[in-house]
């Protein structure tokens, strides 16, 4: 069984966890906002009871399609059918079912005899679209097999440290001293702290006094490749809500101008947000149109490019993205990604840099994007590149290239 701990499962617990899993498997939602929804929903819950409902919550939407496959539901589209999936869960982690009716007609020694004959069929084991595990399997042969495992696996938490407002011990001590909170430097990562234990950090005084944001480690080496100076012009050009930009801030020591753009005005409202807690004022928003773009033609010293992508490297964040994805949007996606980068990369001058990154593991969306886009536009040349497996660093999955527009 895929367990380390025997589930105990009471009524008022799996009652929240069956609503959270219906929203996000049945209703479309996103699963870490549903999730900090119920939890917030009671405050009286104690920490056995969110971590009950945090565990069975992100347990059945990762694998929804193995548990489906245990109890004959092929997608939920129902509450009776959740109530079926978090039995499947309860049984494959060594828990008992209560004699609910919801429980009713599930058969424990049948869903533990599927679920060993299940460890055979990859696509089963891992719980993935067949789809996908087909890609996979062809573009990263070597790897695939270990990457599916360790994105099925909780993905830890790690803050980046706000150093216009703080040092990395500093933030360290007040967490420990104020919220009991033992964190862990990362060695390689200057600015990153590793939690010991999930908390709700946005309730945290150092939270709301932007000593820190929350930050994945392979996300924290995207801005540092591109090594933007104080006084520099940068821009980050797909800014989303702003994690990157910040960072770029910070390491520009609050001095220059970044211009963040977007195609959505909410994401940059809550840039803006994000900067003010923050102690940023260095970061101007604009929406990302080619009137934009074309009037910062060859202006940029440093150019981000983190653009849209299929996010299979954040799976062990965002397990329901792998049931939203589609064939057709993972071609729409490459397709976008190649227009960006070459719509986008006129923004930067000449003798300037740019780093192209996603959080997929996919090459098709990584080194052969670059490879096409140096073909098409000699004026660029790769400087260097790094691809981050969940696997192999413990952290998302991602890719940074950092290209540089020749002179003249």
């Amino acid at each position: 069984m895929h367990t380390e701990t025997k589930v105990r499962i009471y009524r008022s617990q799996a009652e929240a966890a069956v609503g959270a899993i219906e929203a996000i498997l049945v209703g479309g939602e996103h699963a870490g906002r549903v999730l900090e929804r119920t939890l917030r929903a009671d405050r009286r819950r104690g920490a056995s009871d969110r971590a009950f409902i945090a565990s069975s919550v992100y347990g059945v939407v990762r694998y929804a399609r193995l548990y489906g496959h245990l109890v004959g539901v092929e997608a939920a589209h129902e509450r009776k059918e959740v109530w079926r999936l978090l039995g499947a869960h309860v049984v494959c982690h060594g828990g008992t079912l209560p004699p609910w009716e919801e429980f009713s007609a599930l058969c424990p020694s049948e869903i533990l005899d599927g679920y060993h004959r299940a460890q055979a069929v990859r696509a089963l084991r891992e719980s993935i679209p067949d789809w996908l595990d087909a890609i996979g399997a062809q573009e990263l042969p070597q790897v695939w097999d270990a990457e599916l495992a360790a994105m099925n696996t909780q993905a830890p938490v790690v803050l980046r440290v706000n150093t216009l407002r703080t040092t990395r011990e500093r933030l360290q001590q007040r967490l420990a001293r104020e919220n009991r909170l033992e964190t862990r430097a990362l060695e390689g990562y200057p600015d990153a702290l590793e939690l010991s234990r999930r908390a709700q950090l946005a309730d945290t005084e150092a939270f709301r006094q932007g000593w820190f944001e929350v930050q994945d480690a392979s996300s924290q080496r995207v801005a540092p490749l591109l090594a933007p100076e104080p006084g520099m012009r940068v821009v980050d050009a797909c800014a989303g809500a702003g994690g990157k930009t910040l960072h770029l801030a910070a390491l520009m020591q609050g001095r220059g101008e970044i211009l963040a753009l977007d195609v959505h005005e909410k994401r940059l409202e809550e840039l803006r947000r994000r900067a003010l807690r923050a102690g940023v004022s260095t970061v101007k928003t604009a929406l990302a149109t080619e009137e934009e773009i074309a009037r910062r033609e060859a202006s940029a010293d440093r150019l981000l490019l983190d653009v849209p992508c299929s996010g299979l490297g954040t799976l062990r964040r965002a397990p329901d993205a792998k049931w939203w994805l589609s064939p057709a949007f993972l071609d729409r996606v490459t397709a976008l990604q190649a227009q960006l980068l070459a719509s986008y990369s006129r923004m930067l001058r000449p003798g300037g840099r740019m780093v192209y990154s996603t959080c997929s593991v996919l090459p098709r969306e990584n080194g052969r994007q670059v490879a096409r886009f140096l073909e098409e536009h000699p004026g660029f040349r790769l400087l260097e590149e790094h691809s981050l497996l969940s696997s192999r660093e413990g952290y998302d999955g991602f890719y940074m290239a950092l290209l540089q527009r020749e002179e003249g």
